[in-house]
């Protein structure tokens, strides 16, 4: 279903319905669990009703992804992070989030492949990842909410290279090249960028 098309509540269910039974399938066997014919039938829809929806497996995980990292957010906003820096909270934050995904390695593998996979046709599903992602970066970073400030063009280009860093932290993790103190260490050192753009940090060293 097209992402502008607004949906109408009978309509929302049946997509979390969908979304529900992908994550479901994915965490119990991965991605080659996730067929299809079984969300449907796991969802209660019509299989043609969720090619409508999600055009593919691939656009389906992807979705998932994105619905799993807004459950995350949501999580995070109710214990935020408590490092004393911008750095230290996006850091924590990341940490939080990545091991909510080792608790279900089937799934990450799963939602980490199809991002890998996807192609041009998938890009507004990618795109809600990627906003996602920067939302809650940015969120732990005190910035873009209502109320607060807005990020400087370099915060938001040192928010793409965590974003890149992170994604490729669970590639190596997934497969089995890197530890979880490997992967911590790499985010710890790439969130250092938030510090360096922090247009206030001139202002407190000259306080």
């Amino acid at each position: 279903m097209p992402p502008s098309a607004p949906l109408t509540e009978r309509q929302e269910a049946r997509r979390r319905r969908i979304l529900h039974a992908s994550a479901h399938l994915a965490s119990r066997g991965g991605f080659d669990a996730v067929q299809m014919r079984e969300v449907a039938e796991s969802s209660q829809v019509a299989l043609g009703t969720l090619y409508r929806y999600f055009p593919s497996k691939i656009h389906l995980l992807v979705a998932t992804m994105q619905d799993q990292l807004e459950h995350m957010h949501g999580t995070l906003r109710k214990k935020p992070p408590t490092g004393e820096t911008a750095a230290e909270r996006v850091a924590e934050t990341l940490m939080r989030a990545f091991r909510a995904l080792q608790r279900e390695p089937h799934l990450a593998d799963a939602m980490v492949r199809a991002l890998t996979f996807a192609d041009r046709s998938v890009s507004p599903e990618v795109d809600q990842v990627s906003r996602q992602t920067t939302a809650i970066i940015l969120d732990s970073m005190g910035l873009g909410e209502p109320g607060q400030e807005h990020p400087t063009p370099e915060q938001l280009s040192a928010v793409r290279v965590i974003e890149h860093t992170w994604h490729s932290a669970l590639i190596t993790w997934l497969s089995g090249r890197a530890s979880i103190a490997q992967v911590k260490i790499d985010i710890e050192t790439v969130c250092r960028l938030i510090d360096l753009t922090d247009p206030s940090g001139e202002r407190r060293s000259a306080g």
